[in-house]
């Protein structure tokens, strides 16, 4: 079983699966339990953790992928160590790698396709060359393809700063031998054009379905980079449009001058070519799988391979029907007629011998490193590492025999429970472990002490997860409390009674104030009626409320000029601002005339509109009407007391069970306009006119 399943990080991270190897690091599922959520955790294999160069290369590759965000690039999150182990916590990306989308497709994409993939994938290229970072290894294997379509560039594992980029080709060519330019087999300077040469591959590949360059050892496929043209897209795959062909051939020159000079360059092609299909760039150079890891090319076998004159591209104007290739070089690929030169027959004959000594000085590489030198130096020396846990390096420092030859290296500090502060609480390798001859140096990491909490800052935070980090991440009890506040959200919290970065331990009481938005100000409702009307006004005036419509009604109970109803109630809590609506006396009624006025003659008054609210009991000559008076019980539960009121007529009281029923309905006989009483458990919780 993998040793890292199961391990966790920092008290954060949670190692779940191993999801990829490469050549530096080993890539882990991994669950943040701060946050909730699935991430990749890329680890220094241990091997390659004791060598310093190899640490150095794996943070420089953190640092530098951390300086990039971009929706095409996958995002680094946090860079860290813990327990001796290296590691960057990254994008957990749902898809597939380029490389096996198109095996699964098992035949060349289509070009629209293609062309949609290669514009994200110099949108990121440009993205990182824009902050000085050359990736040197584009290939499909590190080119992920998401379920949406859209693509993201990884494992920038040997991707450095431009500044720093004319020294770190001179002893060996890094990169997938199929997918490097020219400068990296040569072992020569390169810059943000190698990314953009390796793209070209990778968009030749998709268009064609093969590779440009194939051969029987990598050395002979790296001689064709720097030397050969491959075979235009179009001969291989005929629906491929000219202009992207064109695109791709520019993309892969050879010559550093007739390739792009910047992504941006490529893509301002790729949106013209989008544009109009027969757009074609300036330059056009004048094709060729196998799925190889990333290896290791000794650059002075290469760079003694090239000294051969090397074809080059035919012209850039506009060809007619290319004449099929007749002759074959030694890797079953066609080149042109050519006149014969003087002394073409040496050029052969030292051809073959480069060649030969190139594959004699690979084969010896290898033989060596993997079989040879286990056996010549089997018989070295190995020596028991001591044990330097609980130690201080003062005490080290002062007796020497404790490290014997080994070489001390302080790592960075680390919390421990186990060890007090100032004392080793971690070696590498570890203690007992045996070593062999030149592996003298042991990295340790001195305690900080506990793992001491700080309070977080929390305001503005969710209060939803302010609680879950304070109570369930870090163990403290929460007491929560609510207040108004016109500029935090509600639900958001204003303040903390334990200040920010202060100490705090498990099981301390925090008290967080959370928003309940802004303060809505409202008024109870006092009894206006009866009140004369410039009194009903000023009173509602000065409670913060408006007068609402003011009616004139004739009534025999109010003296004319005295409010004679309200449309809230006495009580009522109503929001500022409200409008309160008001019938205001205009005293009784004149009584009629004894003279009969003609039948034909209209009332000079509406029906129902008489002023007065007669007594729906008593005989009169208004006219009556039936009407359907409904109460909503909606926002009730269980069994409440309704009571309805029209005029000064009780039409229901009695007890109503919500579960059986949502509302009730009565109906009232009536004449002219009477006001409706809606009581709900004693409490008035509606009136309105309604006419008969």
């Amino acid at each position: 079983m993998d040793q890292y399943i199961g391990k966790m990080l920092d008290n954060r991270y949670e190692i779940i699966e191993c999801i990829g190897i490469g050549g530096m690091a080993m890539v882990y599922k991994t669950r943040d339990h701060r946050l909730n959520r699935l991430v990749a955790v890329k680890i220094l294999k241990p091997e390659l953790a004791q060598d310093a160069d190899f640490r150095r290369r794996f943070h420089d590759e953190s640092q530098a992928v951390a300086m990039l965000s971009h929706a095409n690039i996958v995002s680094v999150y946090d860079v860290s160590r813990s327990d001796g182990l290296d590691y960057i916590v990254m994008e957990l990306v749902d898809g597939l790698t380029l490389k096996q989308y198109m095996q699964r497709r098992g035949t060349p994409l289509n070009w629209r396709e293609a062309q949609h993939f290669i514009t994200q994938i110099m949108r990121a290229l440009s993205h990182a060359h824009g902050r000085g970072i050359i990736h040197r290894d584009i290939k499909p294997h590190n080119i992920m393809v998401l379920r949406d379509g859209s693509v993201k560039v990884t494992d920038f594992g040997i991707a450095q700063l431009a500044s720093a980029a004319q020294n770190t080709m001179t002893q060996e060519a890094i990169g997938s031998v199929h997918y490097i330019s020219p400068e990296q087999a040569k072992g020569s300077h390169v810059d943000c054009r190698t990314d953009i040469y390796s793209a070209g591959v990778v968009l030749y590949e998709m268009l064609t379905g093969r590779l440009p360059f194939e051969g029987d050892t990598p050395v002979a496929v790296a001689i064709q980079h720097i030397k050969s043209i491959p075979v235009p897209p179009r001969d291989l795959n005929p629906g491929v449009p000219q202009g992207l062909e064109a695109i791709t051939m520019k993309a892969m020159a050879p010559e550093l001058s007739q390739r792009y000079a910047s992504a941006d360059e490529m893509l301002d092609d790729l949106k013209e070519f989008r544009k109009n299909p027969d757009y074609e760039p300036e330059v056009r150079v004048e094709p060729a799988e196998s799925d190889e890891p990333t290896m290791v090319v000794p650059t002075k076998v290469i760079t003694a391979s090239v000294r051969v004159p090397v074809e080059r591209a035919e012209s850039a104007q506009p060809r007619p029907e290319r004449r099929r290739q007749k002759a074959e070089d030694d890797y079953g690929y066609d080149y042109d007629d050519e006149p014969p030169r003087r002394g073409g027959g040496a050029a052969a004959a030292a051809v073959v011998i480069v060649v030969v000594l190139a594959v004699v000085g690979i084969m010896f590489y290898f033989m060596y490193n993997f079989f040879l030198k286990d056996l010549l130096f089997s018989e070295s020396v190995e020596y028991e590492v001591p044990d330097l846990l609980g130690y201080t390096m003062e005490q080290l420092e002062q007796n020497k025999t404790i490290l014997g030859d080994f070489v001390l290296e302080e790592g960075p500090k680390m919390h421990s429970d186990q060890y007090p502060e100032g004392q080793i609480c971690a070696q590498t390798p570890e203690a007992k472990s045996k070593v062999k001859d030149g592996t003298i140096t042991i990295t340790v990491n001195v305690s900080g002490g506990e793992d001491k909490m700080y309070m977080p800052k929390v305001e503005t935070w969710d209060a939803r997860q302010a609680i879950k980090t304070l109570r369930d991440e870090m163990g403290l009890k929460v007491n929560q409390e609510e207040d108004f506040s016109s500029t935090i959200t509600k639900g958001y919290v204003i303040s903390q009674s334990w200040l920010p970065d202060t100490e705090i331990w498990e099981g301390c009481e925090v008290t967080i104030v959370i928003s309940k938005g802004p303060e809505i100000k409202q008024a109870t409702v006092t009894l206006f009626v009866g009140l004369p009307l410039e009194d009903a006004k000023l009173q509602i005036t000065q409670l913060g409320l408006k007068v609402g419509e003011v009616t004139p009604r004739h009534s025999d109970e109010y003296e004319e000029g005295r409010v004679m109803w309200q449309s809230k109630a006495q009580g009522e809590a109503v929001d500022k601002d409200t409008a309160i609506d008001l019938w205001v006396s205009l005293g009784p009624e004149p009584e009629p005339s004894d003279e009969p006025s003609p039948s034909n003659e209209p009332s000079s008054e509406p029906p129902g509109e008489s002023g007065q609210l007669p007594d729906p009991t008593q005989n009169v000559a208004a006219p009556t009407s039936t009407q359907t008076i409904t109460v909503d019980l909606g926002a009730y539960e269980g069994t409440v007391d309704v009571r309805i009121v029209v005029g000064d007529v009780t039409i229901f009281n009695n007890g109503v069970d919500t579960n059986m029923t949502s509302s009730i309905s009565r109906q009232a006989t009536a004449s002219g306009t009477q006001m409706v009483y809606i009581y709900i458990n004693g409490l008035q919780v509606d009136s309105y006119p309604l006419s008969f």
